[in-house]
């Protein structure tokens, strides 16, 4: 007989209350988990709302999309490296490399965007290959490899852009990446979609663990979540969808950008695979007790290996997406701040440098914080400098936030 999810089984559905009452009880004893990025975005948005009004507009949102593409993406294949206590600090000039290789293929050779692309990701599959398995297979550390990878990578943009050439991109399939949006009505229609689906899984995973008589989440606490993703989502895609453009007659800004749900499917796809699958369990395993999950019998080298190849495949991607936007790649693509801005992203979003805590999530929410601080402090003027201080101060303050969590986690024993 088919179990089913009865409201009487009080032991197995916890009520709402209770649910609150132990994340609050989480956060007490330091697993913060989101809550400071969260925290952080609805503060940095009031400020900047308050004192530049213009930052709410709704042109003004789409570019906050656009603006932290790049970097988000580079930050959602950190996280998998980040997981195991590692670092790869050649991820944006990977990129950088990837963008050069994906331009190349499209300029000079003349080749079709899809072989560009897959060249371009290819170029990231090897890359993340060799550092992934000097670290492991000759245990050099990370650290080292990808500072030597940082700087090799860096000289190789420049032979590959011929030194200062600026590769222009022209193919309008790449282009539209990061610079056109998708039709008013398809935004809508995503959206009804991607709800629907996440109402589904969540109460297809609440009835699975009712029929194994495991502790499930209530329809109502269900519900609610599926409701806020419901407005929110539906108040974006409302404010997108109205026209940004001065003259709509000559050229319409309306629709989401096609960035937006490229993002979203890479966010479900590598939480998926971290969430509910033997290699993301492997992963944090090995991140947080590398012996304990050898003698366990997960192999750790390839567990190194697969995450830099993730890591450095997700900086291809973004490297394609920097291209689609600047329209051309340079020596300067994927370097500059594309680096420390993709770190702090993570560890802002609550990765742990640490290892054995993180989710891709977290890299998403970490983007949003660095592009509010970018995107905030340009309307309002300030320079360069000011941007680099204060984005160095929010991500020392997470740093200071993990390090601390972590202290609290262990004194209350619940690491």
């Amino acid at each position: 007989m088919t179990a089913t999810i009865s409201p009487k089984r009080t032991h197995e559905s916890p009520s709402i209350r209770t649910n609150v009452r132990g994340y609050a009880e989480r956060v007490r004893g330091g697993d913060m988990g989101a809550l400071p990025a969260v925290f952080g975005i609805v503060v940095l948005c009031t400020i900047f709302a308050i004192l530049r009004p213009a930052f709410l507009t709704n042109g003004n949102f789409a570019n906050l999309f656009t603006q932290g593409a790049a970097v988000t993406v580079i930050a959602m294949g950190l996280v998998f490296v980040l997981l195991l206590g590692e670092i790869d600090l050649s991820a944006g000039f990977a990129s950088g490399v990837c963008a050069a290789v994906l331009a190349i293929m499209l300029s000079s050779q003349g080749l079709p965007w899809y072989v560009a692309v897959g060249a371009a990701i290819l170029t990231g599959v090897v890359i993340g290959t060799t550092l992934g398995s000097i670290v492991a297979k000759l245990g050099i550390p990370s650290f080292v490899v990808t500072l030597a990878a940082f700087l090799a990578f860096q000289g190789l943009v420049l032979l590959l852009v011929q030194g200062g050439t600026i590769i222009a991109i022209r193919d309008e399939t790449i282009l539209a990446i990061a610079n056109k949006n998708l039709p008013p009505v398809l935004g809508w229609i995503l959206l009804a979609v991607g709800v629907a689906a996440y109402a589904g899984l969540q109460l297809l995973r609440a009835r699975k663990r009712a029929a194994r008589s495991l502790t499930f989440d209530p329809i109502s606490l269900i519900a609610i979540r599926v409701a806020a993703l419901a407005l929110l989502g539906g108040l974006a895609v409302y404010f997108l969808n109205l026209e940004r453009s001065r003259n709509a007659a000559v050229v319409s800004l309306a629709g989401v950008p096609i960035v937006v749900p490229i993002i979203v499917v890479l966010l479900v796809v590598l939480t998926f695979v971290l969430r509910r699958t033997a290699f993301g369990r492997h992963l944090y395993a090995v991140g947080g007790n590398a012996e304990a999950a050898r003698r366990a019998g997960i192999n750790v080298d390839r567990m190194k290996i697969s995450a830099f190849v993730i890591c450095s495949s997700m900086a291809a991607v973004g490297g394609i997406m920097a291209a689609s936007r600047a329209s051309s790649v340079d020596p300067n693509t994927g370097g500059s701040n594309v680096l420390l801005y993709a770190v702090g992203a993570a560890v802002i979003g609550g990765t742990s440098l640490f290892g054995g805590k993180g989710r891709v999530l977290d890299a998403v929410l970490g983007g949003a914080v660095v592009a509010i601080i970018e995107n905030g402090m340009g309307l309002m003027g300030y320079s360069a400098g000011i941007k680099f201080m204060v984005t160095g101060s929010v991500l020392l303050l997470a740093a200071m936030v993990d390090a601390l969590s972590r202290k609290r986690a262990a004194a209350t024993g619940l690491r």
